[in-house]
């Protein structure tokens, strides 16, 4: 008698079928998928040892049921997603899921480089600058009426300019005459001195430090010969083509202040009218 030779799980002859050897003995086909095979996930088939499947977290799928459930591609080559335990190509989770590029208007992909701001999200590379139109990235930038601008070119379209150097103004800056300067611009025109914060005046629109003013242009005092500014509340007196500060209009006699009072001219001299009376 020849050797039986039988199925491990229904004990039916295996002489002239097909069977598969396994460990604990060879298993004609039914039985083997029946005892071994594992359960789609999708149609609870049975997957077949002479089927594809595929395998993913802790499920199991014949090849033809891996596929998006909202556009029904087979994902077995293609990337994909898990959104709630049901599984999607890219395209439909981005359409789904992912939000919009405010400037080209496509989805920004899952593990993409994105900027957001202001509840609005930004491929990397679309996020430019409304001047220059180069990539912000991570750059410090303004934003202005839904635009968005590097600081440079913020700077040059809606900074003040100094009426001087004509170079923006980002920060501090005096005004004169009506127009911003830079405060290390606005400076004597005689001596270069710094002018912010101090007293100064101007003679044809340049700016000029009170003293540069009183030694080029003002009048000098006919006593003391020192220049009459007016500045400061200074105040002066004038007689014909010759000024006096008011603490130098005096008698040239008897020093007594002539300032509101009657006085006599005497040559380059003035007089009290005592002392003119009083003769030489």
């Amino acid at each position: 008698m020849s050797e039986s030779f039988d199925c491990a799980k229904c004990s039916e002859s295996l002489y002239g079928r097909k069977y598969i050897q396994t460990d604990d003995g060879p298993y004609c086909v039914p039985c083997y998928d029946n005892t071994f095979a594992n359960t789609c996930a999708e149609c609870q088939q049975l997957i077949g040892h002479d089927s594809r499947e595929l395998f993913y977290e802790d499920r199991h799928f014949h090849e033809g049921c891996f596929r998006c459930c909202r556009c029904q591609r087979s994902l077995a080559d293609e990337p994909f997603t898990c959104q709630d335990g049901e599984l999607l190509c890219n395209d439909c989770y981005c359409s789904a899921f992912s939000s919009q590029c405010s400037a080209c208007g496509e989805p920004v992909m899952p593990g993409s480089r994105k900027l957001e701001y202001g509840g609005q999200t930004w491929h990397e590379h679309c996020f430019l600058c409304s001047g220059c139109e180069q990539p912000l990235g991570s750059r410090s930038f303004v934003p202005d009426k839904g635009a968005h601008y590097c600081v440079p070119c913020y700077e040059n379209k809606f900074a003040p300019r100094c009426a001087r150097c004509s170079k923006t103004l980002t920060q501090g800056g005096v005004t004169y005459r009506d127009q911003p300067w830079h405060r290390e611009c606005l400076v004597c025109t005689g001596c270069q001195t710094p002018l912010a914060g101090q007293q100064f005046t101007s003679r044809d629109d340049d700016p000029y430090c009170v003293a540069c003013f009183g030694e080029l242009f003002a009048p000098k005092c006919s006593s003391c010969k020192r220049p009459i500014t007016g500045l400061g509340g200074g105040k002066y007196v004038s007689f014909e083509d010759r000024h006096w500060h008011h603490s130098c209009f005096s008698c040239a006699r008897c020093s007594t202040s002539l300032v509101g009072q009657g006085f006599v001219p005497d040559g380059d001299q003035v007089l009290c009218q005592g002392c003119s009376q009083a003769g030489p």
